[in-house]
């Protein structure tokens, strides 16, 4: 059950219109009533059958200005050192798993890992998997260590990888709700146009079936795509 100041936000909003990209955002702004710097968000619904694993979609990219929200990283990596002077928040090679193992407990947002770690890493597998973060190629997660400096870099700057959830939609913060339009608009929009290049060949018909702009529990706003 919505509150009543929520229903009164929400029904500034016309859920049968699509509204572009810039007036979406004042929208999600004009309703936004938190105390706190609500993050920025966008949703994407894609028409993908998400039981069929060739039509998963996943992908990363360099959002303009980044998400506001400053990430730890862990690397898995024998060479401990040369990740740490990188600036991984979290380094470990096998007891680093061990410990993933037998905790089932993670204190990073994001892991990446060298190719040769990949076989340890399957034991983590269950518990990585399932919150995002098992490294991989095509994200840009698994890379050798003469790369890992740069793709560190690339995430602090502001990198997000992306996947589509079990009901086929994807979910990303691109901001704060403090933000001015423009950076909001120019993340929203390289983010999208990340989605549609890694659409999968097997994904038959409409890709995105919708684009909505949202903030922290506030009311959703279609966006013309």
């Amino acid at each position: 059950m919505h509150s009543k100041k929520y229903k009164e936000m929400a029904a500034k909003i016309d859920k049968a219109k699509s509204y572009s990209i810039d007036e979406a955002i004042k929208l999600v702004k004009e309703t936004s009533q938190t105390k706190f710097d609500a993050s920025f968000e966008v949703h994407i619904h894609l028409g993908i059958d998400t039981k069929k694993g060739e039509q998963a979609v996943r992908g990363s990219v360099a959002l303009p200005h980044g998400t506001g929200k400053s990430k730890r990283i862990a690397v898995f990596s024998e060479n401990e050192k040369a990740a740490k002077e990188a600036g991984a928040d979290v380094v470990g090679n096998v007891n680093l798993i061990k410990d993933i193992k037998s905790s089932g407990k993670v204190d990073f947002d994001l892991a990446i890992a060298t190719p040769t770690m990949m076989k340890k890493l399957a034991g983590a597998a269950k518990i990585l998997g399932p919150k995002g973060l098992m490294p991989s190629p095509k994200a840009g997660t698994v890379v050798d260590d003469k790369a890992m400096p740069k793709a560190i870099e690339e995430i602090k700057k502001g990198k997000v990888n992306f996947k589509n959830d079990d009901t086929g939609n994807i979910h990303q913060m691109i901001g704060k709700i403090s933000w001015d339009d423009k950076k909001l608009s120019e993340n929203c929009g390289a983010f999208v146009e990340a989605v549609k290049k890694a659409k999968p060949a097997a994904a038959k018909g409409i890709f995105i079936k919708g684009v909505f702009l949202t903030r922290t529990m506030g009311p959703a706003v279609r966006v013309s795509n």
